[in-house]
């Protein structure tokens, strides 16, 4: 009985000392939820630029089909796979990363290709998507960075002593990061 008192006594103390634990685990899950919204804003904004180029690139140029297919089809798997915050496991990650990185592959041939057409580089419209474009891989670069600071602030709460045994009890896990592409190491060629 003096045992179970103890026991009792301990786990109570640990409770009042964790208490704050909680609400903290709370909050950083709900800025890493925040992020991946903004990730996912951020994604979104250059899935509705890309219909805006393609049609540009066809009424400006002769421009190849091939191309073109494959960035309106890397699209259209790139916004098929959608994540909540609560899925951010590091396969979902890397399954949603691949997708987007097939997007930005074919994106890339794109511009490369469209280097080919003088008249394509001359056409205002194909200018400022251009540049839009630019600017939101940028702020996707931006929002995948704060992304993995929040996932690395809230992982390291959930896996700190004692808020490791209140995530435990609650059911707060790891979440997964954005990681390199493989081969990013090396820089891109582009060849005309």
């Amino acid at each position: 009985m003096k045992k179970l008192f103890f026991y009792l006594i301990g786990f109570v103390i640990l409770a009042s000392q964790s208490s704050c634990g909680y609400n903290t685990m709370v909050q950083k899950d709900e800025t890493v939820e925040a992020s991946w919204a903004n990730v996912q804003n951020a994604y979104q904004r250059r899935a509705d630029l890309i219909p805006n180029l393609v049609n540009t690139v066809k009424g400006a140029a002769n421009f190849e089909k091939e191309t073109l297919t494959q960035v309106m089809e890397a699209r259209a798997k790139a916004t098929s796979i959608q994540l909540n915050a609560d899925q951010l496991t590091p396969e979902n990650i890397q399954r949603f990363q691949e997708a987007q990185g097939q997007l930005s592959g074919s994106l890339s041939r794109l511009l490369a290709t469209a280097e080919a057409y003088p008249e394509l580089k001359a056409n205002q419209n194909f200018l400022e998507l251009q540049a839009q474009l630019e600017g939101t891989e940028n702020r996707i670069s931006v929002e995948r960075r704060k992304f993995n600071e929040a996932v690395q602030d809230y992982n390291t709460t959930v896996r700190s002593f004692p808020n490791n045994l209140m995530a435990g009890i609650f059911g707060f896990e790891r979440k997964g990061h954005f990681q390199a592409e493989a081969g990013a190491e090396r820089a891109p060629t582009v060849q005309f």
